[in-house]
């Protein structure tokens, strides 16, 4: 994989929160963290990014062999779990097409990847041809940023989205907006969190609904979550772009509400954004 991905753009992105990890707290990494946890640690030891989702039991259980085999070999390597719906960031660059994934990033750059659950001894020798590739060849980064210092606004955040306390985030999130207004990582995990706790409500089976009756609002906008929570904005937002086209008044105010929502999940220059507020644009006038 080396060179074939980029790992630049993920540098310093908004905060993504996610549910409860698979992972321990010291070795699961999201967007906020990844390029300290992820890139810049690469340059010392390899990093095991693995890639994962709660409603994966496979990929959760490969988390757990990974924690094991990390607390075999002493630091030897650092892992880096990261639950892949609150991270699509982070999925798009690393082009994952299945979960889970897991990806080798030594000085920077990825090594080597396997797709899918694995038994231990096979997830050991991978690890061990990792380990051999790099041996010697990592010497650090003593010229680059100095890590910078965590705000212990969001550690606590951070802390309580790994206990599964949704509501204490939350308030975390809220109180962090209450001293400074204008802070875009706060608004941003903000965001993402309440999104990740209306979508995760919905019943996924709300997407025949709204296939099978067009005209029923809720059911698309419902749909619409469930699609984004799948990975798939580009469906979620063509979904709320049709309604837009065949409703007025209130109905097209509220798609067109939710739409804008939705667009502030991601980085504005996201092509497949871009795309579709240009697709928006042509639907209202």
């Amino acid at each position: 994989m080396s060179g074939a991905v980029d790992l630049s753009a993920l540098k310093q992105p908004p905060a993504a929160p996610g549910g409860a990890p698979a992972a321990s707290g010291n070795h699961s990494v999201t967007e906020a963290d990844f390029e300290t946890k992820v890139i810049r640690r690469s340059m010392q030891v390899p990093v095991v990014v693995a890639l994962y989702s709660q409603r994966s039991p496979g990929s959760v259980e490969l988390i757990r062999t990974l924690e094991r085999l990390n607390a075999d070999d002493r630091g030897a390597w650092d892992l880096a779990a990261i639950e892949a719906e609150p991270n699509m960031n982070i999925v798009q660059a690393l082009r994952v097409q299945g979960i889970p994934t897991v990806i080798a990033v030594a000085g920077g750059q990825p090594l080597a990847d396997f797709e899918g659950a694995q038994p231990e001894a096979q997830v050991r020798q991978w690890l061990d041809a990792v380990m051999d590739a790099t041996a010697g060849k990592l010497e650090g980064d003593p010229d680059g940023p100095e890590p910078e210092v965590e705000d212990p606004r969001f550690t606590a955040a951070e802390d309580a989205l790994a206990e599964g306390d949704i509501t204490g985030a939350e308030a975390a999130y809220e109180a962090i907006l209450a001293e400074e207004p204008a802070n875009e990582e706060a608004k941003a995990a903000l965001r993402q969190l309440r999104f990740l706790t209306r979508a995760q409500q919905i019943d996924p089976a709300v997407v025949a609904t709204a296939d099978a009756d067009p005209a029923n609002l809720d059911a698309a906008l419902d749909a619409a979550d469930v699609e984004l929570l799948e990975q798939r904005p580009e469906a979620a937002f063509e979904r709320i772009i049709a309604v837009i086209k065949r409703t007025a008044g209130d109905d097209r105010t509220k798609a067109r509400t939710r739409l804008l929502e939705l667009f502030e999940l991601f980085d504005q220059a996201e092509p497949f954004v871009v795309a579709a507020r240009r697709k928006l644009a042509t639907a209202l006038y």
